[in-house]
């Protein structure tokens, strides 16, 4: 990270990713936005069903997370604010990484096609090229491999490391699971 970097998130307010308690995001996001930060939690409605009754809930598209903008300088205030945890790091270093403005934009896009549509959203793996994956469903489910992305085709790569080989097969993707 250059000088002028630092100098820049040190001065200027950035959009950052901020992790809290489970099911706090709504009042962590309050308190953050109370405490004068802007903030953004993405929110999407689905309708409960109780014994007697249904209802519309808006619930996190991110549970267990908030965008705020801040200044770097000011991360000490926000992870001391009730319900908040810490600010995500992408860098291994440990230093808050402000995200980009364009991946905030695609997502407040998507809240509002959510709300536009109804559509459903559902939570997939975060996956790239060469993850160590597990398939979960279909007739190779057990299978162990890595996933390799060939024009728009899911491929899972079987390695056997004893005899330095591999074989590989087109997959769903939906049927894919992220090992750690």
């Amino acid at each position: 990270m250059s000088a002028g970097t630092l100098r820049e998130l040190l001065l200027e307010p950035h959009w950052y990713v901020c992790r809290m308690r489970a099911r706090a995001e709504k009042q962590v996001d309050h308190l953050l936005a109370g405490s004068g930060f802007e903030t953004y939690l993405p929110l999407v409605e689905r309708v409960r069903q109780w014994a007697n009754r249904k209802k519309r809930v808006a619930f996190p598209l991110f549970p267990g997370y908030t965008f705020t903008r801040f200044k770097l300088t000011d991360t000490l205030k926000v992870v001391q604010t009730a319900g908040s945890v810490y600010v995500l790091s992408g860098s291994g270093r440990g230093c808050p990484t402000p995200i980009r403005d364009e991946e905030l934009e695609s997502v407040r896009i998507l809240v509002e096609g959510i709300e536009t549509t109804g559509e459903a959203v559902e939570h997939t793996d975060w996956m790239e090229e060469g993850s160590p994956v597990l398939v979960v469903n279909g007739p190779f489910k057990g299978i162990r491999g890595v996933l390799i992305e060939v024009i728009g085709r899911t491929i899972v790569s079987v390695r056997l490391t004893a005899i330095q080989m591999g074989v590989r097969v087109e997959i769903d993707r939906g049927d894919l699971r992220l090992l750690a």
